[in-house]
């Protein structure tokens, strides 16, 4: 039985990604490391907690007495970091979490992983360390072009550039010790539990409320838009098929300007749920600082190598993510409570 250590599983694509393997595989064991911040959430994992196959670990990726026992008490074969934080908002805010989580806490689980998976003529087999990133680590594009994995990084926020700098250490224990890893890096994601600091999520959540949603300026920033068991899927692939040593840019090719993204959830809620939700929620409000204008993902090497391509449209997509809210009103209100509400009127005050 392979094991898998997956780091921030509770999060959002963390916990998508346990529900996808436990589901399409009943032979493997999954490992959960969390340290349950405020994205961390419990509730996500509610249906698979007394899997025989999952443990749930709540601790630090920066926790090298933790990190060990893990290795040596489980026996893993692969190790998949979703850990990080996650929010450029956060991140202007709060730089020096950013750093400690995302790089130092990487390079903790790089340095176990070594010491547990390192033998006499190099590395066991069947083992590889999986780092999940970001295409923000590009920096931003023109109206024309996309992001290839050659591109070069060019990091513009506090966590970019905490994900970039983890990145590159990944790559250092791959070229200095020859350690089997891979790191992907995805454009924006969407789906189920999905914390409602992220654009979707704070929209349906908002409009449900009756109360105005935040744009950045002028709402034509340009994202990628990916849907969450899309990325599952390109992960495993990865994991099992990809080339040690490479990077695969995994991409939706559904480029949506935020203001669409806005009029999207308003058009089906308006629809289907509330007449009074219309465009007059929009309030735009001042731009982000370093606030990149477009994201744009080439998946032409995954797609080539590996056989991947994002079978969910955004149109199928984004109502079945809204659905998915709106049938877990409960989730939704759990996670809105007490220092989310706190964080939100600090950053969108005025709003």
């Amino acid at each position: 039985m392979k094991t898998y250590l997956v780091t921030g599983g509770a999060g959002f694509i963390g916990s998508n990604f346990v529900h996808y393997m436990l589901e399409k595989y009943n032979d493997i064991r999954i490992v959960n490391l969390d340290k349950l911040t405020y994205a961390g959430n419990l509730e996500n994992l509610k249906e698979i907690e007394k899997n025989s196959n999952y443990i749930f670990i709540q601790g630090d990726i920066c926790d090298k007495e933790l990190v060990e026992k893990l290795f040596n008490e489980y026996d893993i074969n692969y190790v998949i970091n979703f850990a990080a934080e996650s929010h450029v908002d956060r991140s202007i805010k709060d730089p020096e979490i950013f750093a400690l989580t995302n790089v130092l806490g990487t390079v903790n689980l790089l340095n176990c992983a070594k010491n547990a998976w390192e033998i006499e003529k190099g590395f066991k087999k069947g083992v590889k360390f999986l780092q999940v990133s970001t295409d923000e680590v590009y920096g931003s594009l023109g109206e024309a072009g996309y992001f290839v994995e050659t591109t070069p990084v060019d990091s513009h926020s506090p966590y970019s550039a905490s994900k970039a700098g983890s990145d590159l250490m990944v790559k250092a224990y791959f070229d200095t010790f020859k350690i089997p890893m891979n790191i992907t890096r995805c454009s924006n994601n969407y789906g189920p539990y999905q914390f409602p600091e992220k654009l979707i999520p704070l929209l349906i959540n908002n409009c449900l409320q009756h109360a105005d949603l935040p744009v950045y300026g002028d709402g034509l920033n340009i994202r990628d838009w990916l849907y969450v068991v899309d990325h599952c899927k390109a992960i495993d692939m990865v994991l099992s098929g990809g080339r040690v040593g490479e990077v695969y840019n995994i991409g939706g090719h559904n480029e949506k300007a935020n203001i669409e993204i806005v009029n999207s959830v308003i058009s089906y809620l308006n629809e289907n749920v509330d007449k009074e939700i219309t465009d007059k929620l929009i309030k735009h409000v001042e731009d982000r600082l370093g606030h990149d204008r477009r994201y744009g993902i080439d998946p032409s090497k995954i797609k080539d190598e590996l056989g991947w391509y994002p079978e969910t449209t955004f149109e199928v997509g984004i109502k079945k993510t809204i659905q998915w809210y709106l049938d877990n009103g409960d989730w939704m209100k759990n996670v809105t409570s007490g220092e989310y509400q706190k964080y939100y009127k600090k950053m969108y005050k005025g709003v």
